[in-house]
């Protein structure tokens, strides 16, 4: 994105009156005619006060002055004067002003007779303000001074002319910031200021010295004893010493400190190899460099010569060094080039100790600037060999740089990966240059780091940028060539949105590459053509399309954003070919499951083609001429929302914004919106909004330009006019239906999805077009009626908090009349409504309270309002005098919102004094979050900066904040309990309330941390002082009744009550101290809020955040305490500024000084400490030195370390504390990269934490273990926890955290020395499981090169040792972590020597848990090894051959002679694995011989023996036979093939099939079924098993293998299941039937179980019904209706989503031979029952079983689709067409079975509906359904009964139409219509009883008694039709 500059604001002349009048004066003088022309001018400038004028007279002046001629005018007096004025004016101004530019430019425009004396003019007057003593003015000048020399040749005269003087001024600058900013602790803002000031001072000095080099050598030259000007210039560099070892100054200021010594040492210098040598000194900063520098440089920077001066100063000199030297062409000789090789060595020597983040950007930086500096040395026609030979590809330096790529090319910050890219690039290309081969493909170095490169694992980041870099070196053919797959991997990688970017770019780089070496190498040979398109083509199209149409769509999701656009870029006619090829493609298919198939394919390609104007729509009936509108029609409504967005893109994306739309495109949209608008994925709906809005802002652009060609009067283009008004006309028509249409789709009940995508979009309607009224414009405001505006308003009842924000910002914006809020009766009842909403016991109630408030704000009579709900209420309420009759908008908003807040703060008072008498009357009836609620969001919308009622909100301020106080003391008791989620009691009668206030009153004095000390024991229940010991259960009894007053409160509505007021009174005090203006000590001082109550308010934050235990009152007093931190350091305030430093100190003390007594919370993670340490923490600038950070993560690391005398009472607390609040820092996201060099002290802590004997300690340590594994290596990126993709390579990890090395190592060997089992006792060290944990994570990379990098040798031996562990996790850990330290070419020979550890025979001596251990760390590295892409191949046999034979003399171990099961399991594991795997060829003879001799100890095993498999038995048995099953089925089942099992295969799986234990006949059962999935075809196979699989269904036992048993039989060929077996006795197909139907039946306490039966029962009736379809007997018409029934039970609302998922595909399979058959085998009840249970599920609130059901459509008979759909095959659609089609299609169905008056009649009843309402009480509801805050009921919030019922109403009264809709009887319609009138009656009563404006109080009962009562005035409407009622009826 290009960010435009913001122009430079333009800015008078302001002098002080003294100066003002002499100028004036002097201009007054006599001079001749152009003198006195020119004063005139000057004076008529300063007269002027608008800046525009006055640069318009210095341009005039600019203008004499170049007409003076020096005949003519001399320079006398007033000449000067006018120069004198220039200069005045000129240093007076900002720079960058334009004013000053243009005095600049009317200087330089003097001849040159006047240079001199103007350039003294200037140098006198920039003197005289650099000698100022004023501070306040030193960064003015500052800028002045840089102004000078930026393009002003005369100013930089001046500064030459005082060129000791400026520099002096600068260094004075220099010294006063370095003084100021010791002194600036704490106040970030001043520090800012400070450091920015220190920056332009710096620069300006650099920019001085390097415009006056010249200048100063001469000086210097001449002058060779001490000069002043060599005394500034040391005394600069004294200052930029002081400021580089300075650690408090920010990274920016130092490096360019940096820059300015190395650019001073050369200005006073000269000598190019001298330089050099001089800054080589510097750099090593030892007694080296000391002897060559000269003297001044020795007094000067001694700081720079310290050893112990900071790490970075090297890094900024090295910076400085490259930036300002000239390494071109080895300009600066031989200690140049020492210079040049020492850079590198001093900045990698930096890697390790580098910690922050951003000086690892720094360094980053900085080696990518050398390597640009080290091609430039190499440029010309001289290279130095010493040079070449260091550079050279193989040479250490470039490796150890490679080094420093592989461990930064992973970095968390983009800009280090990019750094690190570029250093890449530069790398191959000085190797290029230094070995001068012309080949680069045939280089040995470039050949073996591509293979490495393209070895690693494709989720490193850092991968991408390397190979880009190859292919800019070596060309896409050559990559291609070593992996001819590589487009399609790269495409796989499209659904990571992490990899996509990356993915994309190298994609780019290949195809564009690949494009220009087949077009260059085609143009070289004789017959030239365009073959090489084809080549391209199929390269990177085809792979294209085939992902497009295959793959699902999560995999394909950022392809149009990343790979599609850029291709078509590459190559705009390779749209022809997509098209072409996916056209050929039969456009119904769609693909694996969840793809987007052709169709979508189609498309995507189309929308991207579009979107980059390669294809226009303009043909009549072709879209771009390429595809029929058929076809896009159908897309825009497919089941696939991305295939639905694309086509959307498609017609609404384009490259030009004013283009029209044309006819096609809006009967498209009209198509597409109204079954699109109620996705239940956020994405969508975002996309759906983001390309309307599109589409709209082509309608408004090209209205613009239409209107604008018909304001052109051009005879000649009538005809154009014509069509421009007519699509003027027809834009108005889309717009007006467009917005009827969302209206329209706000009915009651509509779904939250609905309502808010609808809301979205009349919103950018509003905002675009105006909902005007008037002649201009498409007046859509006429279209707005009442009925819409009120379907608006009642959304602001939803449950939603977006919608309700939604609905009222569109209120404001439709027409006034019709949303009617100036009639005064109704404003009047909206603010009654919204006041008894504010007191309502349900929190989403005062949500709407609060915008209906905000939305009356703005009317005029709002006043009148409140003073009648006042008189209403009885509150003594006294209004504001009304103001102005024509007030403004802003006065009118201040004026309602404070009349509105002083009501609700006198109605917030009364019943705080209330809630004091009794809070559970309080938490029952009036709950006092809500009137806070309301006050928070009208204070939210009101306009702060600019109050004109200051007196009045001061006061009304003082009251609000003392209130809120109260409001605070009342609830608090119970938020700060120790158990406040248990306090309150569950009776609420007087004896019970009483206790509850002898409980608030007992807990605060009893409320510490002593269970650290002392454990609280209850008392007994008779036993000790009443109210003393913990509450007892009283029966519960019933609220009063009668006249009295009765509550029932439940301990969840007291508790949601005080925590909700908490957080409200959080919020509220936030919002005054970061909304309202502060009021500073000073008289006549504006502003509301003064300094005493702003810090009262945060001392209000720090009590509750340091006592408040419940987490919603406390993580909502951190909300509003960073509003008021965030306040505090951008105010105005000394005082201020300085708080959060303070209160971070005093909390910091509390915390150490905490114990078992202290008030602080230690459990419940801190409870909210951490928060109020983040909030403190977090309101310091990122840009800043983190100096609170350093200090608070210093002492709390000291904190959390065990200490060393052992815990006590005094350092336990504290060591809890400081752990958590380590854990919250570590967590919080926005201290961002300044919390990562605290990771490896932060993990010492934790690890060491672990270790201490109290509990607390552990807990809190094993928290904070876990947020640091995931600061670390990020969140979990994929399902396998031990997947690469949350690991991290050794080499990167330990380069980053290089303090982790030497504490794990030696923890290691502290714990191996326990783990030793030769004992046989079990001894844990407490901190092994942790190292180990961390040590898993690590993985080898490629890159690493042959030796151990970093040194991770140590670890391999300790990690082995751990294997010997008795504790089976550790040796299970232990193998896991030995993988990482074991290089890929160091396998073969680890698992040997580890395999040759092993006994070859069993012993006395024998160690199991060493042999187990062993074999694990064996397993885990043979299946790394095997995985690893990078595993050498040319050697590779020998060393498997080496390992084979290791491994056959210790077969024993997976014999009996083995007495223990679980290393015989590791054992078969290992064996499985090798003989299992394509580890060697096939054929290879020491393979063939290992599989064959472990069949034959399989054969001879337990499990495969003769005598049948014996059950398990002792500990691992079962393990055994799992492991040894695992072999079995991948040789009888898996690949017989490659283990020569042969007949042996059948019998094999038979004995696996009959084994006793479940575990091994399921994993047999998962074998076969993963054969099936795969296209095996295994019946056959099955059969001569021996073990007929219906058998087994019948005999099983466990329900996991009689669910397998049931999958495979479905997936099977109906030949091999019926007729069904038992043994040797064959069932019929009935009773086979009614055992499967009777099963699922019974079987739905099991899901899995419930969903194999049912899919397989649907099968066989589907079966059943195909193959006799008129000719079923009584049993199979009886099991067909128990069928139906039986689906229609799993389609019910209340059954689990795979339950519904199951019966949507047995439906969408009955579809053609049973639901639309003609025949109709269930009868019309059932049949219509089963079409009823197929519209249950697309209105299903589970997407995917919408989806799933949406499929019928393409299972329906094409002779029965509507005439629209035969047009294009009917794909799947989405859920809403496809019940629209469905029930249209089962309206044609009755007809084709002649059930017309049948189908009516249960149309109708569907249309009525099987709930009535509920007439027999017309009480409010009780506090029975009130109590239970939280619960909810079955909720669909998909569904929409309204539309359902429309559509029923639609489709039947077309259905009575039909003929034979006579045979309707009389006696069914009148029950009918009695009971629609009866509905229609009760539901009228209903709403009737209702309180005014029910949809705000009885949202939900309004919606279900509106929803009841269209439905049977629908019915009524259908039952009273002529076709009904006539006599033939």
């Amino acid at each position: 994105m290009v960010v435009k500059k913001k122009a430079a604001k333009a800015e008078a002349v302001a002098l002080d009156t003294a100066t003002l009048e002499k100028l004036m004066s002097s201009l007054s003088e006599d001079g001749d005619d152009w003198s006195q022309l020119l004063a005139k001018n000057l004076l008529d400038c300063l007269r002027l006060t608008d800046p525009v004028q006055q640069i318009q007279k210095v341009k005039k002046v600019g203008a004499l002055f170049e007409e003076l001629r020096e005949e003519t005018s001399l320079p006398d007096n007033l000449l000067l004067s006018c120069l004198d004025t220039l200069a005045v004016m000129y240093t007076s101004l900002q720079a960058k002003n334009p004013l000053q530019r243009a005095i600049g430019s009317a200087l330089s425009s003097v001849p040159d007779w006047l240079r001199g004396q103007t350039v003294g003019c200037l140098s006198a007057r920039l003197s005289g303000c650099l000698s100022t003593l004023d501070v306040d003015r030193y960064p003015h000048l500052t800028d002045t001074v840089a102004s000078c020399l930026d393009g002003f040749p005369l100013g930089e005269m001046c500064v030459h002319s005082i060129l000791t003087e400026v520099l002096r001024f600068l260094w004075k600058a220099l010294c006063e910031y370095l003084q100021q900013n010791s002194g600036l602790a704490g106040r970030h803002v001043a520090q800012a200021q400070v450091m920015q000031s220190c920056l332009a001072a710096v620069k300006t000095s650099m920019l001085v010295v390097q415009r006056s080099q010249e200048l100063i050598s001469t000086t210097l030259l001449v002058e060779e004893s001490h000069c002043p000007l060599q005394d500034t210039l040391t005394a600069l560099l004294d200052c930029y010493t002081r400021i580089l070892t300075d650690e408090e100054f920010v990274q920016t200021v130092q490096s360019t400190a940096g820059m300015a010594v190395v650019l001073l040492t050369r200005s006073m210098l000269g000598d190019a190899d001298r330089v050099a040598e001089v800054v080589a000194g510097l750099l090593l900063g030892s007694e080296e460099g000391v002897d060559t520098a000269p003297q001044w440089l020795k007094e000067r920077c001694a700081g720079l010569y310290c050893k112990t001066r900071p790490s970075a100063v090297s890094l900024f000199l090295c910076h400085g060094a490259l930036a300002m030297l000239n390494w071109r062409g080895g300009s600066l000789g031989l200690e140049g080039e020492r210079l040049l090789l020492l850079i590198p060595t001093t900045l990698l020597s930096l890697d390790s100790s580098v910690k922050e983040s951003s000086t690892a950007m720094v360094v980053a930086r900085v080696l990518a600037l050398w390597s640009s500096a080290a091609l430039d040395s190499l440029q010309g026609e001289y290279r130095s060999p010493r040079l070449c030979e260091a550079l050279l590809g193989g040479a250490k330096l470039p490796a150890r740089l490679l080094e420093h790529v592989h461990a930064h090319w992973e970095h968390p910050l983009d800009g280090v990966r990019h750094q690190t890219r570029a250093l890449f690039r530069n790398l191959l290309r000085l190797h290029q240059a230094c070995a001068g081969a012309p080949d680069a493909a045939s280089d040995p170095f470039v050949a073996e780091l591509t293979r490495a490169v393209l070895a690693l694992e494709w989720h490193s980041r850092g991968k991408y940028g390397s190979l880009a870099c190859l292919v800019e070196h070596l060309g896409a053919d050559r990559l291609l060539a070593l992996d001819a797959r590589l487009p399609a991997r790269l495409l796989a990688l499209m659904g990571d949105q992490t990899l996509a970017p990356y993915a994309g770019d190298l994609l780019e780089r290949l195809f564009v590459s690949h494009k220009a070496q087949l077009s260059e190498r085609e143009g070289e040979g004789p017959g030239a053509g365009t073959g090489w398109m084809d080549q391209w083509h199929r390269t990177w199209v085809t792979p294209l399309l085939e992902v497009l149409c295959q793959a699902r769509l999560d995999q394909t999701t950022y392809i149009l954003d990343y790979f599609l656009p850029k291709l078509l870029r590459c190559c705009p006619s390779s749209v022809g070919h997509m098209v072409q090829a996916l056209q050929s493609t039969p456009l119904r298919t769609s693909g694996s499951h969840g793809s987007r198939g052709a169709l979508g394919a189609l498309m995507t390609c189309l929308r991207a083609a579009r979107a980059h104007g390669v294809v226009c729509p303009r043909e009549e009936g072709l879209w771009g001429g390429l595809v029929p509108l058929s076809l896009l029609q159908q897309a825009l409504v497919h089941k696939h929302d991305q295939v639905r967005m694309d086509a959307l893109g498609l017609v609404c994306e384009s490259h030009r914004t004013t283009e029209t739309l044309s006819a096609e495109e809006m009967d498209l949209i009209r198509h597409f919106l109204p079954c699109s608008l109620n996705s239940q994925s956020p994405g969508v709906r975002q996309q759906t909004v983001s390309l309307l809005k599109k589409l709209l802002c082509r309608v408004k652009d090209s209205t613009q330009l239409l209107q604008k060609r018909l304001g052109q009067d051009r005879a000649e283009e009538k005809g154009e006019k014509e069509g421009d008004r007519s699509t003027l006309e027809a834009y108005q028509d889309f717009l007006r239906w467009f917005c009827e249409t969302l209206f329209q789709a706000l009915l009651p009940g509509a779904s939250f999805s609905t309502c808010l995508t609808a809301l979205h979009l009349l919103g950018l309607v509003a905002e675009l077009f105006t909902f005007s009224t008037g002649p201009g414009g498409f007046a859509l405001g006429d279209c707005v009626r009442q009925m819409h505006a009120q379907a608006v308003m009642h959304c602001l009842a939803s449950n939603f908090l977006e919608v309700k924000q939604l609905a009222s910002a569109l209120l404001r914006k439709l027409p006034p009349l019709a949303v009617g809020l100036q009639e005064p009766e109704r404003m009047r009842s909206l603010l009654r409504v919204a006041l008894d909403l504010s007191t309502s016991t349900k929190p989403f109630d005062s949500v709407t309270a609060a915008h209906l408030l905000c939305l009356l704000a703005h009317q005029e009579g709002l006043l009148e309002a409140l003073e009648h709900c006042a008189l209403d209420q009885g509150v003594s309420f006294q209004p504001l005098p009304p103001g102005e009759p024509q007030a403004s908008e802003a006065f009118t908003l201040e004026r309602n919102t404070l009349a509105v807040v002083r009501f609700l703060l006198l109605c917030l008072k009364a019943e705080v004094v209330r809630a004091e008498c009794s809070l559970l009357q309080a938490a029952a009836s009036h709950p006092l979050y809500g009137r806070a609620h309301c006050i928070t969001a009208a204070l939210q919308q009101l306009h702060t900066g600019s109050l004109a009622l200051t007196e009045q909100w001061r006061s009304l301020v003082t009251e609000l904040i003392a209130t809120s106080y109260r409001m605070s003391d009342v609830v608090s008791p119970v938020v700060q309990s120790s158990s406040p989620e248990g306090l309150i009691p569950m009776d609420t009668d007087s004896e019970t309330s009483a206790g509850l206030q002898r409980i608030l009153m007992e807990i605060q004095p009893r409320d510490t941390n002593d269970f650290f000390s002392d454990a609280r024991e209850l008392e007994t229940q008779g036993g000790g002082e009443p109210g003393k010991g913990a509450p007892t259960h009283t029966p519960r009894s019933e609220s009063t009744g009668g006249s009295g007053e009765g509550y029932r409160v439940t301990a969840q509505m007291v508790l949601v009550c005080c925590w909700r007021s908490m957080k409200e009174v959080s919020m509220l005090l936030g919002q005054v101290c970061q909304a309202l203006p502060l009021r500073i000590r000073e008289p006549h001082a504006d502003g509301i809020i003064t300094e005493e109550q702003v810090e009262g308010v945060g001392q209000y934050f720090r009590q509750q955040l340091l006592q408040s235990r419940h987490r919603g009152a406390f993580e909502l007093a951190y909300v509003g305490f960073v509003r008021l931190t965030d306040m505090l350091c951008r105010s105005g305030s000394l005082p201020l500024q300085q708080l959060p430093a303070r209160w971070l100190k005093e909390v910091l003390e509390e915390v150490k000084s905490s114990d078992p007594s202290s008030k602080l919370c230690a459990t419940r993670r801190s409870a909210g400490i951490p928060f109020y340490i983040q909030a403190l923490l977090s309101s310091e600038p990122k840009s800043s030195s983190c100096s609170l950070l350093k200090m608070t993560m210093k002492e709390l690391t000291a904190l959390a370390m065990p200490p060393l005398k052992g815990p006590t009472d005094r350092s336990t607390v504290p060591q809890v504390h400081a752990l958590n609040i380590l854990r919250a820092l570590y967590r919080d996201t926005r201290l961002g990269e300044n919390i990562v060099p605290f990771v490896a002290d932060g993990m010492q802590a934790a690890v060491l934490g672990f270790t201490s004997p109290v509990w607390a300690v552990r807990n809190s340590s094993t928290l904070l273990f876990s947020t640091l594994i995931t600061r670390i290596f990020g969140v979990k990126k994929g399902k396998d926890e031990h997947s690469k993709k949350n690991r991290m390579t050794g080499r990167e990890f330990f380069t980053r955290f290089p303090a982790l090395y030497p504490f794990l190592l030696g923890h290691l060997e502290e714990a191996v020395e326990s783990v030793d089992s030769d004992s046989g006792k079990v001894k844990l060290h407490p901190s092994l499981f942790l190292l180990l944990l961390v040590l898993g994570r690590l993985y080898p990379s490629p890159m690493d090169g042959s030796s151990s990098p970093l040194g991770l040798a140590p670890f391999m031996p300790l990690i082995i040792r751990c294997g010997r562990s008795a504790v089976y996790r550790t040796r299970e850990m232990a193998a896991r972590a030995l993988v990482p330290f074991v290089l890929v070419t160091q396998v073969p020979a680890t698992v040997r020597a580890l395999l040759e550890s092993l006994p070859l025979g069993p012993g006395p001596g024998t160690q199991q848990n060493h042999i187990h251990g062993t074999l694990l760390q064996v397993l885990h590295l043979m299946r790394s090894y095997q995985t690893d892409t990078q595993r050498p191949l040319s050697k590779g046999i020998e060393q498997d051959c080496d390992i084979i034979n290791a491994l056959q003399p210790r077969m024993w171990l997976a014999t009996r002679q083995n007495p223990c099961p679980v290393t015989r399991a590791a054992f078969w594991d290992l064996l499985g694995d090798l003989c299992g795997s394509s580890l060697g060829p096939a054929e290879d003879p020491a393979l063939t011989s290992l599989r064959r001799e472990t069949l034959r100890i399989a054969m001879d095993s337990e499990l495969l023996s003769p005598d049948g498999p014996c059950a398990a038995a002792g500990p691992g048995a079962t393990q055994y036979f799992l492991s040894l099953a695992r072999v079995a089925a991948s040789a009888s089942v898996d690949d017989p093939g490659l283990w020569g099992t042969g007949p042996r295969g059948p019998l094999i799986l038979g004995h696996l099939l009959r084994c006793p234990q479940y575990e091994v006949r399921q994993l047999a059962l998962e074998a076969v079924l993963r054969g099936l999935e795969k296209g095996a075809c295994l019946s056959s196979y099955l059969d001569a098993a021996c073990y007929p699989l219906t058998s087994m269904a019948l005999h099983e036992t466990h329900p996991q293998c009689l669910t397998k048993v049931l999958q495979v039989l479905s997936g099977l060929p109906l030949t091999s299941v019926l007729p069904w077996r038992d043994g040797e006795k064959t069932l019929t197909n009935e009773e086979a039937l009614n055992w499967v139907l009777t099963l699922a039946e019974d079987s739905a306490h099991s899901v899995e179980l419930h969903c194999a039966a049912l899919t397989l029962v649907s099968r066989l009736m589907v079966h059943l019904a195909e193959a006799a379809p008129q000719g079923m007997g009584v049993a199979a018409v009886s099991m067909l209706s128990r069928w139906g029934a039986l689906v229609s039970r799993c389609c019910g609302e209340e059954q689990p989503g795979e339950v519904k998922l199951a019966a949507a595909e047995v439906l969408v399979k009955a579809t053609p031979s049973l639901l639309a058959s003609p025949a109709l085998p269930l009868g019309v009840s059932d049949t219509v029952a089963l079409w009823r249970s197929l519209f249950t599920l697309l209105q299903d609130e589970d997407g995917d079983v919408r989806d799933r059901a949406s499929d019928f459509s393409t299972a329906v008979p094409g002779h029965l689709l509507p005439s629209e759909c035969t047009d294009a095959a009917p794909a799947a659609v989405c859920p809403p067409v496809a019940l629209e089609l469905g029930v249209g299609l089962l309206c044609r169905l009755l007809q084709v079975w002649g059930q017309v008056p049948a189908g009516v009649l249960i149309l109708t009843e569907w249309l009525l509906g099987e709930a009535e309402p509920e007439t027999g009480s017309e009480e409010t509801p009780s506090l029975d359904e009130e109590e239970f805050l939280f619960e909810k009921g079955q909720l669909n919030l998909w569904a929409e009964p309204l539309r359902w019922v429309r559509l029923l109403h639609r489709h039947l009264s077309i259905l009575l139409r039909a003929p034979g809709v006579a045979g309707v009887g009389r006696a069914e319609l009148d029950r009918l219509r009695a009971l629609a009138e009866g509905r229609e009656r009760a539901s009228q009563h209903m709403l009737s009883a209702l309180p005014p404006l029910p949809q705000f109080s009885c949202t939900a009962d309004h919606a279900r008694l509106a929803v009841l009562r269209e439905r049977a005035t629908l019915a009524l409407e259908v039952l009273g039709s002529p076709r009904l009622t006539s006599p033939s009826c």
